[in-house]
């Protein structure tokens, strides 16, 4: 499966982010791209970075946003993925949202809040588990990465390919933060034997990679950060190595309880 991750600068202007999600999608139709992924909160802006709260979202233009999105998907045959605080029942989420050709939207709510988070969402209680194109995909949102036992949920569904979404971004360079939580991605796609996707916003400073990683953990593309660009990989459900295998093996021993 060919599949896509699009960093740009998010903004608190649903039109704008709007503009930058057509752009990618359209740049990637032309690349042959099945799956597409933005930030957190990549329609909305997160709060309070871009806006000030999650009320101060204007709904009435995320809907028209959402069912133009759906739209390109249908016409374009590409799936997407992409950040958005969402409203159900007046309660507020950190949400992301899958597009599929054809499909009703699905939604996975971010579980881990902290923070900004805590003060503006609501603890979601989905699993973040989608079918795509014959594959089985596991989203998780930003301060998930630093719980192994979130990735542990996506590896004892046996997921083919794990997503990670992030808004992650610094008013200054810092390297160590960056260094950090690329460490954390390589350990999940490592643990979970996972080939694990990240996707971040740019502006200002990025703090956490858009970067993909194989099963043992090896980078295999990487955005340079601060720069709006797309990184793009075909992935092969291929044969486990000698050492995913066994890897593969003793978690599973260890799940069982020894």
């Amino acid at each position: 499966m060919r599949i896509g991750a699009y960093q740009f600068a998010v903004t608190g202007v649903i039109e704008n982010n709007l503009a930058a999600v057509q752009r990618a999608v359209s740049q990637a139709n032309d690349r042959g791209v099945e799956l597409l992924i933005f930030p957190e909160c990549a329609l909305t802006g997160y709060p309070p970075h871009t806006i000030k709260d999650p009320s101060s979202v204007d709904f009435q233009k995320l809907s028209h946003a959402l069912n133009q999105l759906q739209e390109t998907c249908d016409s374009n045959n590409i799936h997407i993925i992409a950040g958005s605080v969402t409203r159900e029942n007046e309660r507020f989420y950190n949400s992301a949202i899958l597009f599929a050709p054809g499909k009703e939207m699905q939604t996975y709510h971010k579980q881990a809040l902290w923070g900004w988070d805590k003060d503006n969402f609501t603890i979601g209680n989905k699993d973040g588990i989608f079918e795509i194109n014959g594959w089985k995909i596991g989203v998780r949102i930003c301060f998930e990465i630093r719980f192994p036992e979130f990735f542990r949920e996506l590896y004892k569904a046996d997921t083919d390919l794990n997503i990670v979404l992030f808004y992650d971004t610094s008013d200054e360079k810092n390297a160590e933060r960056y260094e950090m939580i690329r460490s954390h991605i390589i350990t999940r796609a490592v643990e979970n034997v996972t080939y694990t996707l990240s996707v971040n916003a740019v502006c200002p400073h990025q703090t956490a990679p858009t970067m993909l990683c194989d099963r043992s953990g090896d980078v295999l593309g990487e955005c340079s950060p601060d720069t709006e660009s797309m990184l793009i990989y075909d992935l092969d459900l291929d044969e486990l190595t000698f050492g995913q295998q066994g890897r593969k093996e003793v978690s599973d021993w260890l799940l069982r309880g020894r």
